[in-house]
């Protein structure tokens, strides 16, 4: 493997205290050195001035569609759209077809994606069989296999009982259990968030309720059992709040933000129609703003894409008959963060790669989101200032269901590098 020396970037890494001009040299996949003006030596160096370098970036919330959904995603069209986005991780779901449910998908999964020699896959596996919410998956042989966490992704956790069976399990082993939190009773039907814009399009709406009674329920066993409970895509201010007020009791719970969900209302549906249909849906100005204020405030432990690729077929369905939840994110999320959250001073650099990269890493226990000599040489550069417009077209991935496309962003990724192989260079 040739050796590589990153030159004169602004290298911040949270994990590590590091916030400045240095020098990074790679060999043999590992970082050997780290400081101003290091020999060259190398097979290449790549000029960084100008750039910021950082851990890999670690998205700890995908769909690739594989197997199954083979027409929406691959894992080859998907994880080349993580390292365009700066993602040298990924953390699947495993709402495929069939469900990942098994150690022996876990473990085809993460040897079809070491082939593939991308982004590193780490998968989720479901916590009930077929995800039916019936019986609780064997964790010690999908945890054996390499999964990193569990969860029945587009379902909550059935019941209370299943639920706190299976917080205490994965507590066993240290594993987190993401749940989707949403009360099918109360948001059955529906399509988009409950409010004006729904009853302007004469569609039935998902009400904040929905996701609230459920995160509550949640909050409660994790606190009885103290298993480790993740909230995945947060999205309306009470639920964040409840999050708030449980970490302050000691409650041990995480949660996630999708970049849509801090940059978009409701409103965008008008717009994009079912590009901008996902779920939980798009919700109110002040859910938005609850969110930006629980990002400022350390609430928010990360942020997850939630990439939902859909065919075109799929998303040209009416948007209350057909029509499915989900929106691709992995080539947005950054830009997104700068743009939307950097850029307007609402959190720093530092503050950013902690929710991108180290924080996710941490939740799920991995040994990446950080710069340590002798770690794996996982590193996302990008440069915070340049403009560029996203064309949903000209995505690696195999769909293009974005609201976003034609946005102008500022920041962009300008290499990504996996176990010392840069595997994606802005041109």
């Amino acid at each position: 493997m040739p050796s590589l020396l990153i030159k004169g970037g602004r290298v911040l890494s949270p994990e590590d205290n590091l916030d400045g001009e240095r020098d990074v040299q790679i060999e043999s996949g590992v970082i050997r050195a780290i400081g101003p003006n290091l020999p060259a030596g190398v097979d290449e160096t790549l000029d960084a001035r100008g750039w910021v370098v950082a851990p890999g970036l670690v998205d700890m919330h995908v769909h690739l569609r594989e197997p199954g959904g083979e027409a929406s995603e691959t894992l080859a069209t998907g994880l080349a759209a993580a390292v365009t986005g700066g993602f040298t991780s990924v953390a699947t779901m495993p709402n495929t077809r069939p469900v990942i449910d098994r150690p022996e998908m876990v473990a085809a999964q993460i040897a079809k994606a070491r082939q593939l020699g991308l982004a590193r896959v780490f998968p989720v596996a479901a916590v009930t069989l077929g995800s039916d919410g019936e019986s609780l998956t064997d964790f010690e042989a999908l945890t054996a296999a390499g999964a990193v966490a569990f969860s029945d992704d587009g379902r909550p956790v059935k019941t209370v009982g299943l639920l706190s069976q299976a917080l205490k399990r994965s507590r066993e082993l240290g594993a987190p259990l993401s749940d989707h939190c949403e009360d099918p009773s109360l948001s059955a039907g529906g399509v988009i968030n409950e409010g004006p814009v729904a009853e302007k399009l004469g569609v039935r709406g998902i009400p904040n309720a929905s996701e609230d009674v459920c995160v509550a329920r949640d909050l409660v066993i994790a606190e009885a059992t103290g298993g480790h409970l993740h909230v995945a895509h947060l999205s309306t201010a009470r639920a964040l709040d409840m999050v708030r007020q449980a970490k302050r009791r000691g409650v041990r719970v995480t949660c996630e933000i999708a970049p849509h969900h801090f940059t978009l209302t409701d409103e965008a549906v008008l717009a994009h129609g079912t590009n901008a249909k996902m779920n939980p849906p798009l919700r109110s100005a002040a859910d938005v703003e609850a969110i930006r204020a629980g990002i400022t405030d350390g609430t928010v432990d990360a942020i997850a894409t939630d990439h939902a690729p859909h065919a075109a077929e799929l998303k040209a369905k009416p948007l209350d008959a057909g029509a499915p939840f989900g929106i691709t994110g992995l080539e947005t999320a950054l830009g997104l963060a700068l743009t939307e959250l950097v850029h307007t001073g609402l959190i720093s650099l530092w503050h950013m790669i902690s929710l991108l990269s180290a924080n996710p890493a941490r939740i799920l226990n991995l040994p990446h989101g950080r710069l340590q000599i002798g770690g794996a040489a996982d590193l996302t550069l990008f440069d915070p200032n340049i403009e560029w417009t996203y064309r949903a077209a000209e995505s690696r991935s195999k769909s293009h269901n974005s609201p976003f496309d034609g946005r102008i962003f500022r920041g962009a990724v300008t290499a990504t590098i996996v176990a010392g192989k840069i595997v994606y260079r802005r041109r």
